[in-house]
């Protein structure tokens, strides 16, 4: 990995949470995702399931977490890894030792996965529930079977007679209040996204093409020690700003145009995100100028009102009350136009 190493710490503390939340008589597993194909010989990054890496700090394929609860709260955790053979050194190198697994995720007992099915039966009818992993994010759109999905179909087949609980609610719990080590880490993702924003920012003049800032932007991640874009990144200049995922990045950017760069590194699996709009000259025209500080006004109140004990949909009806003052401001809605909306189409969505 391009990161420096994670102080075992954070995922030993987050195994623990975790482990409190499983009923008695319980085992979880977790598997790393597939390292997906394109053609011939060829595959994709691989980039390891959330939850295995919050739980572990695992970032290699081919691995597997077991955690286990007994009626009196005594647990077992138990990482299955891929053992590295001649092949394997030669073709790609070599993969974690038991050892370095150790040092990697605070976990003691390391086994190759060929042990995998073997340990597993001798433990898993000591269990009662039997917890899955599973992805449920709401904008979840793919049609491909993950490794996640196709090991949860084969062990309710295996073991139909337990009770099969879901991990996704409790991860989605644990995962969404950060830990100091991993504030420190968003944080890296975070600076190293505004050294590749500074660098375009003296990169950027009439007659450069977006594809360009992206080879900047990707150019001062790496360097940083990131494996690159949290996200696929969009560089769209002038009317490519309008179209809200724009990431074809091969167009001119103009004299007089504005781009908008919505793009921002990854570090050791944890994100920063970033949107900024900059003119292509240097200089703003004054038209642009009151429709960027407009933004800014917005931005500025809708930062104040992240508080505890705010909702968010009071949250999204109280910024956009400011985005419709804003929007008034600059003539691009009347007032009149605001008392005929809709409940449910408020007149501030149609920028």
């Amino acid at each position: 990995m391009k990161y420096s190493t994670i102080n075992p710490k954070l995922f030993i503390e987050n195994r623990k949470r975790f482990r409190e939340k499983l009923k008695p008589n319980s085992m979880a597993l977790f598997v790393s995702n597939d390292i997906m194909p394109t053609n011939g010989d060829g595959v994709m990054g691989f980039v390891q399931n959330a939850d295995l890496f919050y739980l572990s700090g695992i970032d290699q394929e081919e691995s597997t977490l077991l955690i286990q609860v007994d009626k009196n709260r005594n647990y077992k955790e138990i990482l299955f890894i891929r053992k590295t053979d001649n092949v394997i050194a030669q073709w790609e190198g070599e993969k974690l030792s038991k050892e370095e697994a150790t040092e990697v995720s605070g976990i003691t007992q390391i086994y190759w996965n060929d042990e995998f099915k073997r340990i597993l039966e001798e433990l898993i009818f000591d269990v009662s529930n039997i917890y899955l992993n599973s992805n449920e994010h709401p904008r979840k759109d793919s049609k491909l079977e993950s490794a996640e999905d196709r090991f949860s179909k084969e062990l309710k087949q295996r073991f139909h007679s337990h009770n099969f609980e879901k991990a996704a609610p409790i991860m989605h719990e644990l995962r969404m209040i950060k830990s100091d080590i991993e504030i420190d880490l968003i944080r890296t993702a975070c600076k190293i996204t505004h050294k590749g924003f500074n660098r375009v920012l003296n990169f950027v003049k009439p007659g450069v093409m977006e594809y360009e800032i992206e080879a900047e932007l990707i150019h001062e991640f790496i360097s940083n020690r990131s494996k690159g874009f949290a996200y696929q990144p969009i560089v769209a200049s002038g009317k490519n700003a309008c179209i809200l995922h724009y990431i074809a990045n091969n167009q001119p950017c103009n004299d007089g145009d504005i781009i908008l760069i919505d793009a921002a590194a990854e570090y050791a699996n944890y994100a920063s995100d970033l949107t900024r709009s900059i003119p292509v000259s240097g200089k703003f025209s004054p038209r642009q100028k009151e429709v960027y500080n407009a933004v800014l006004r917005v931005m500025k109140n809708a930062i104040k009102m992240l508080v505890p004990g705010n909702t968010i949909p009071n949250y999204h009806k109280e910024v956009g009350k400011f985005m419709e003052k804003e929007l008034v401001g600059l003539g691009l809605l009347s007032l009149n136009g605001i008392k005929r909306q809709s409940k449910d189409a408020p007149a501030y969505k149609k920028y």
